[in-house]
């Protein structure tokens, strides 16, 4: 049995739908949205007794906005995943929480970045310890939805939507972009290698924005709106680190990233000129 900690978002809807029905249980919000306080974990172990034996744990739930306030980044983003692990592995149950592969590719990292290194840095060290828990250091993620507004692809819908000029940087920044559905792929061959620590979810083929955005502003006949270098270049970013395919994932078939998110903001655009005014 799959438990999903925060199963509406992107990652959680894509696993619900990778799985009968009868092997994922989505718990309700009112179910968790306490246990991020101190001292919950004895709730979380209470509630998971008795749960089939090798039953896994993915907290899905978390804030990926670094705008929004620390104090509410800090709660869903490491304290509640770390009373769910705390609590579960004592119930028995492996435990799997979500990060980004930036928390290795930063020096200064964002609010966002740093509440996942930090829940990066306690997983692995609960590993350390012998205990069954994975944290995944996942890449960009698309499909499944429509794109956050203050993300890249979002801007970039936004943008071709209205009509109006994309402005961005240079963009020789590299970038991974993964099909949620390929990544969920992914995650069921660590559970299934019993995988734990830390795992960067790469497929090897990084993508510069440039690159990336020029095929989507190509793809939607629009080329006329992207302004490329506009903007200034981030002092602190990663401009040459490729990470490499995990063994265990050389199974897992990657979308190619330039047509997969192209065809997906070709997507997103449609839906959008179907919704009511």
């Amino acid at each position: 049995m799959i438990y999903l900690v925060g199963g509406r978002g992107r990652v959680g809807q894509a696993i619900t739908a990778s799985r009968p029905a009868s092997e994922v249980t989505l718990l309700e919000r009112d179910r968790y949205q306490d246990w991020w306080r101190p001292g919950s974990a004895k709730d979380v172990a209470q509630f998971f007794k008795g749960a089939p034996a090798g039953s896994v744990v993915v907290v899905a739930a978390g804030l990926l906005d670094p705008a929004l306030p620390h104090q509410l980044l800090r709660r869903v983003n490491v304290d509640l995943p770390l009373q769910v692990l705390e609590g579960a592995t004592d119930a028995g149950l492996r435990v799997i929480t979500l990060g980004t592969v930036m928390e290795q590719l930063t020096s200064h990292p964002n609010v966002y970045v740093a509440s996942k290194s930090e829940l990066g840095l306690q997983v692995a060290r609960r590993a350390g310890a012998g205990d069954p828990v994975l944290h995944l250091q996942i890449h960009t993620l698309y499909g499944g939805g429509p794109p956050a507004p203050f993300m890249f692809l979002g801007q970039m819908c936004h943008a071709i939507h209205r009509g109006i000029p994309f402005e961005m940087s240079p963009g020789r920044q590299l970038r991974e972009y993964h099909h949620v559905d390929d990544d969920v792929s992914a995650l069921h061959a660590l559970i299934a290698a019993g995988v734990v620590g830390i795992a960067p979810v790469s497929h090897g083929e990084p993508s510069t924005l440039a690159d990336l955005a020029s095929a989507v502003f190509k793809a939607v006949g629009r080329m006329d709106l992207l302004r490329i270098g506009a903007r200034p270049e981030p002092p602190d970013d990663n401009y040459a680190t490729v990470l490499a395919r995990p063994a265990v994932l050389a199974g897992i078939s990657f979308r190619p990233a330039q047509a997969g998110v192209a065809e997906y903001v070709k997507s997103q655009l449609s839906r959008s000129e179907r919704l009511p005014k």
